[in-house]
């Protein structure tokens, strides 16, 4: 059984707006809902688990009414690994296969979902990622570069990743013991020694951060419909 995981907990300080960015529409549907119905065309996918703010329970309870596979929600925390760490504590017993995906990523194509998914069950952790496009510099303290590393080997992370069940919850429960925080799931994972696979995505699987990637997405969504 696979169940995919989305933190939709976030303050959405960079989007500049007052209501939380998963709520924002695209095309007349709401950030979250598109993400989910993304999802919902894998038929890999058997369970969905939104980590939501406490007080927007209610609001993303009555959001999901209807959706055709078992989804349920959970409080979130005030980080976004508190919240993946309290969905993993409602996994069903089933579940082999752990997706986390952002919900504000709702230009997913279901061809990456179902590839980090085959990689995660081949090699125990996977996580799509597109070739980075700009040079990139390490820097000092002082802002002087260090170093400038090969593009080459560089990659953007995007979301879904995706672990067996047992190394996942194994990672957050070291990071918690260890008071680590990190920056996405694959570098809890990867304290654990695990290798983690990397799924080429697209550039079109933006985070939705700021009022630009906003526009961007409308654009997006917009030819794809087309």
């Amino acid at each position: 059984m696979v169940t995919a995981i989305f933190p939709a907990a976030g303050q959405s300080r960079r989007m500049q707006s007052a209501s939380n960015k998963n709520f924002l529409t695209l095309a007349g549907t709401p950030v979250l809902l598109l993400t989910l119905q993304a999802f919902l065309k894998s038929a890999l996918i058997e369970e969905l688990i939104i980590a939501a703010a406490p007080d927007e329970i209610s609001l993303v309870e009555k959001m999901i009414v209807g959706i055709e596979k078992p989804c349920r929600v959970v409080a979130g925390g005030s980080e976004r690994q508190y919240s993946i760490a309290n969905a993993l504590k409602v996994l069903s017993p089933s579940t082999e296969i752990v997706l986390v995906h952002d919900a504000a990523r709702p230009l997913i194509a279901v061809e990456t979902i179902n590839a980090v998914i085959d990689a995660a069950r081949r090699f125990g952790g996977a996580i799509a990622a597109v070739p980075a496009k700009n040079t990139i510099k390490i820097i000092d303290g002082d802002q002087f570069v260090e170093s400038t590393p090969l593009r080459s080997k560089l990659v953007e992370v995007q979301t879904p990743q995706g672990f067996r069940r047992d190394i996942l919850i194994d990672a957050y429960a070291r990071a918690e013991r260890d008071g680590f925080l990190g920056t996405d799931d694959s570098s809890l994972v990867e304290r654990l020694g695990v290798r983690v696979k990397i799924v080429v995505s697209d550039y079109r699987n933006i985070k939705i951060t700021t009022p630009e990637d906003l526009s961007i997405a409308e654009t997006l969504l917009g030819r794809r419909t087309q």
